[in-house]
C-alpha cells in the first residue's frame, strides 16, 4: 500500500486506462468503512481511501478537537484490507490558501442543506461538499463509494457533484442493531446499552407498530431527540401520492454523543 500526503504525487498516481475507487474517510476507521473498500473494490481496478478530519465540518463547541484520531492503527487496517493507497494530507493541502468555510456556490436547493441535520448543524454540509469536491479534484477518481448512514449528506454529494459515479454502501450494524459509527466510541457502558434502542424504534414505525407521535415520546424517553421525520427518500420533502420510496431519519443525542440513523424502504 503506497501512502501518499503530497498532492502533485496523489494527482500523478493513477495509471492510464485504470478505473480507480475512492472512499473519503475521516479516520476511525471501522467495519463500517472496511464495507465500503470491499464495495469500491467490486467497482474499480484500484482503491483510494483517504483520512482527513475536514475543519470546516465542524461548528463553534463541536468535537473537532477530540475527534478520534488513530491514524496508525488505521493505516495497519488499510493495509491488512489491500488498498492500494492511503491518502493522508494535511490541512494545508486542501486548503492551500488557509481554512475558509463557504456557501459560495450552493445556494440552490438551499433545504437540502439546512434542514434535518443542516437545522441544528448549519454549517456542515456546506463543509462536507466543500471538502468532498476538493478530494476529487486532487484524487480524480471515477466512483467513489459513501454510507447510506449519512443519509442527507449522501443525496447532497450526489446532486452537487460531477464526473464521478458515487456508489451507496448499506449501513453497518452491530449485533444489537446499534449503526456503527467512529463516534460510537465515546458511549459509557451504560449508554452502549441503551443506544440500540434507537435503531428498534425506527423499526417499530417502519412495520407500522408506532405512529411519529409515539414514536418521538418513546425516543425522548431515552434520548435527547434531535429530529425524527418520515420524508420522500428522493427529494427530502413531505411523502405524497408520487412518493415510492420513504425515508425515516433521525438524530439523538445520548449524554454528548450524538447518533445517527435511518431506515430506507419502499413504500
Amino acid at each position: 500500500m503506497e501512502i501518499i500526503s503530497d498532492i502533485n504525487v496523489m494527482e500523478k498516481w493513477r495509471n492510464e486506462g485504470e478505473k480507480v475507487a475512492f472512499v473519503p474517510t475521516m479516520g476511525g476507521l471501522h467495519q463500517g468503512h472496511l464495507s465500503l473498500i470491499d464495495l469500491a473494490r467490486e467497482n474499480a481496478d484500484r482503491v483510494v481511501v483517504s483520512i482527513f478530519v475536514n475543519p470546516t465540518q465542524f461548528g463553534e463547541n463541536e468535537d473537532f478537537a477530540d475527534y478520534p484520531r488513530t491514524l496508525d492503527s488505521d493505516l495497519k487496517l488499510l493495509e491488512k484490507h489491500q488498498v492500494d493507497c492511503a491518502f493522508v494530507p494535511n490541512v494545508e493541502v486542501i486548503y492551500p490558501d488557509k481554512v475558509v468555510f463557504t456557501r459560495a456556490g450552493f445556494e440552490e436547493k438551499r433545504y437540502l442543506f439546512e434542514t434535518l441535520c443542516g437545522k441544528t448543524r448549519p454549517h456542515f454540509f456546506y463543509g462536507v461538499l466543500q471538502v468532498v469536491r476538493r478530494l476529487f479534484e486532487i484524487v480524480r477518481p471515477d466512483v467513489a463509494a459513501f454510507g447510506q448512514k449519512d443519509y442527507q449528506q449522501l443525496q447532497i454529494i450526489k446532486r452537487f457533484t460531477s464526473g464521478v459515479k458515487v456508489i451507496t454502501g448499506v449501513i453497518v450494524r452491530e449485533e444489537d442493531g446499534l449503526a456503527m459509527s467512529t463516534r460510537n466510541q465515546y458511549l459509557n457502558m451504560d449508554e452502549r446499552l441503551i443506544a440500540p434502542n434507537l435503531y428498534k424504534i425506527l423499526r417499530q414505525l417502519q412495520r407500522g407498530e408506532l405512529g411519529i407521535k409515539s414514536a418521538t415520546e418513546q425516543l425522548q424517553s431515552d434520548f435527547e431527540l434531535d429530529y425524527l421525520a418520515m420524508l420522500d427518500a428522493n427529494t427530502l420533502k413531505q411523502i405524497t401520492d408520487n412518493t415510492s420510496k420513504i425515508a425515516i431519519l433521525c438524530a439523538v443525542f445520548l449524554g454528548s454523543t450524538r447518533l445517527l440513523d435511518n431506515i430506507i424502504f419502499t413504500k
